[in-house]
């Protein structure tokens, strides 16, 4: 006799979800570890009460105060367990359903797993409407739940209990998938959840999902070898994939095996140590003048792990050498056939490993081995600059650059600094030295500001015992600053350094680059003329971060900010550090930006800013080729 045990569908799914595992290298991990939760009528009788009933022991429940927030939280102890573990997130019908979305997209666009359990409009539609049900009157079966479709990897609407078996096994078999991975959503009807069913017992064994390492063909690893080893001038771009692979041992010992230098993209800065000898930083828009360089002249490049974006290949200008040709060296085809690249469809520390194995005895010229080795000691002399603090601005306000330097002056490999948008990205891209594998946590794949005081509670979460810095602009804050609440709460020692400089400093300048002139940008009070162009608007923001209980370090020079820091660093509460910075001068900030970006420029217009920005698109836009 088949044995069975009657619940509801929440009190199922949760039970489901508390003993699903995934396995990598011979190691288990909870695969959702924990579901965070704002309730409403939509979910507050389902998933609320389930979540209540099956008890904190078997599936932890963390109080979020913003929906997109949570995805973000989610995100953040996702990436930093590798996405080998991952974090549930639910919320009822209505707004609330819909505030995932920008956390939805950013999981997605990044590829990391999250789960999402948003309360949906009755199944059984006793009333129709309900309260905060979309009415479309060609299609019955339309929620506003189906704005998560196209930023979901997988979406599903459980509508019968007995649809959540085969549902709740795909979903799980998505989060665990390395190619396919990224938010993943099942709609539960609040009728649906509370409705009760006789579930096999086999639906609550425990079960583990293999996260795989393909190895690489046997004729496109041959086609690779034999490719670099008739480079002259060949480049690693190092990506995403790299980390999310835990191959970065694999890359330095294929580095070093073969003297080819290594940049890396935003989310696979920290692949190699900044002082590894063929680590030469950052590529792209906002890269390093040592990478760009070698990126122009490369005859090959090996884009590992990377999804090659706009950022990274300069908007299609960077590559320039005419016999450039690519490897694609990526767990997804998609990707690893970019730029017409000869693909290596593998995990990324196999591939590399195979490689190096079947390029043994093969290096590069040492003459290009020293000459990149050169230019990168001379970008750390251009970082030195950048973060050096004269002695006459020890009683000034610090530049954005100065700040970075601090920092960096005071962490070890353990320190993990979170950041998303702002001109920060790009800054610290070009000019942070990376300790450890894990401690550059850039989000630039969906560049979501609010994204970093979320995503350090999550990480924290997963790395209780290591500093965790939340980088934030006055724009950045002001978006999303509610989890604070939440670490606050939890007890987690989050470090949130507020930078202010009055507005959208980024997009400002950004702005002003392409014709607009600042345009709307600035946070200040409206002139006579009716622009923004007032005096600063009088926003507090260390007294609203002090509001939402944290510990808060206003600082005025950069002596203060030194000191600031250091406390922060130390702090066993949430503490926020507030620095207002001045504008770069010539001693002082990052370089420009050493490749370009495309922003497209009105092709007419009257005004002089506008006019000579569009000469200098066309310049550059001149340069974009494609790869074929």
């Amino acid at each position: 006799m088949r044995h069975t045990t009657r619940l509801t569908v929440a009190q199922a799914l949760i039970r489901f979800l508390s003993r699903q595992y995934t396995e990598r290298d011979g190691r288990r991990h909870r695969l959702i570890a924990a579901t965070w939760g704002i309730f409403g009528h939509g979910n507050v009788a389902g998933i609320g009460q389930a979540l209540l009933e099956t008890g904190r022991a078997d599936m932890p429940f963390l109080q979020g105060r913003n929906e997109q927030a949570m995805v973000h939280a989610a995100v953040g102890f996702a990436r930093q367990s590798g996405r080998l573990s991952a974090h549930a997130v639910t919320t009822s019908i209505g707004p609330g359903a819909t505030n995932l979305v920008t956390g939805a997209a950013l999981a997605t666009i990044n590829r990391i797993p999250v789960l999402l359990l948003p309360g949906d409009a009755f199944a059984t539609r006793p009333a129709d409407p309900v309260l905060q049900q979309l009415e479309v009157p060609y299609a019955g079966d339309v929620s506003v739940n189906d704005t998560l479709r196209p930023v979901s990897r997988h979406f599903d609407r459980i509508t019968r209990p007995e649809a959540l078996i085969p549902a709740a096994l795909q979903a799980m078999r998505v989060l665990a998938d390395p190619v396919q991975t990224g938010a993943v959503t099942l709609a539960l009807p609040q009728d649906v959840q509370a409705e009760a069913y006789d579930w096999p017992e086999e639906f609550f064994a425990e079960r583990v999902w293999g996260v795989r390492r393909p190895r690489p063909d046997r004729d496109e690893l041959a086609h690779a070898a034999e490719a670099v080893r008739a480079a002259a001038r060949p480049l690693v771009i190092a990506g995403g994939g790299i980390r999310h692979s835990g191959a970065q041992t694999a890359l330095a010992a294929f580095a070093e095996a073969t003297g080819i230098p290594v940049a890396s993209t935003q989310a696979g800065k920290g692949a190699l140590p900044y002082d590894h000898p063929a680590d030469v930083g950052g590529v792209g828009h906002t890269g390093t003048a040592t990478a760009d360089a070698l990126a122009r002249g490369a005859d090959l490049v090996i884009a590992a792990g990377t999804r090659l974006t706009d950022f990274t290949t300069a908007s299609a200008t960077l590559f320039q050498n005419p016999a450039v040709r690519f490897i694609g060296l990526n767990l997804d085809p998609y990707d690893a056939h970019k730029l017409a690249a000869r693909p290596l469809v593998a995990d990324a520390r196999e591939a590399l490993e195979e490689l190096r194995t079947a390029l043994a005895g093969h290096r590069v010229d040492p003459a290009y081995e020293a000459a990149y080795r050169r230019a990168k000691a001379g970008w750390e002399e251009r970082v030195d600059r950048a973060y050096a603090v004269p002695r006459e601005d020890e009683d000034e306000p610090p530049t954005q650059a100065q700040l970075l330097g601090l920092l960096d002056g005071l962490v070890d490999a353990g320190d993990i600094l979170i950041n998303a948008a702002g001109s920060l990205p790009g800054d610290l891209h070009q000019l942070w030295r990376s300790r450890s594998a894990d401690q550059y946590h850039v989000e630039y794949g969906y560049s979501c500001m609010g994204y970093e005081i979320p995503a350090a509670l999550g990480t924290a979460l997963a790395a209780p015992d290591r500093p965790v810095w939340a980088l934030v602009g006055d724009g950045t804050y002001l978006m999303n600053p509610t989890e604070i609440v939440t670490a606050v709460q939890e007890g987690v020692p989050i470090k949130v350094v507020i930078v202010d400089n009055h507005g959208y400093a980024s997009i400002g300048g950004l702005s002003g680059a392409v014709g607009g002139e600042g345009f709307g940008t600035a946070y200040r009070f409206r002139a006579g003329d009716g622009s923004y162009t007032g005096p600063p608007l009088p926003v507090d923001l260390a007294a609203n971060a002090a509001s939402l209980g944290m510990a808060v370090i206003r600082t005025r020079t950069v002596g203060d900010l030194r000191k600031a820091l250091a406390e922060a660093r130390e702090a066993d509460r949430p503490t926020c550090v507030y620095a207002r910075t001045r504008t770069p001068d010539t001693v002082s900030g990052p370089p420009p930006a050493q490749a370009w970006w495309d922003v497209p420029v009105a092709e007419t217009a009257t005004r002089t800013a506008a006019v000579g920005a569009r000469e200098e698109y066309d310049r550059q836009a001149a340069q974009r080729r494609r790869h074929l």
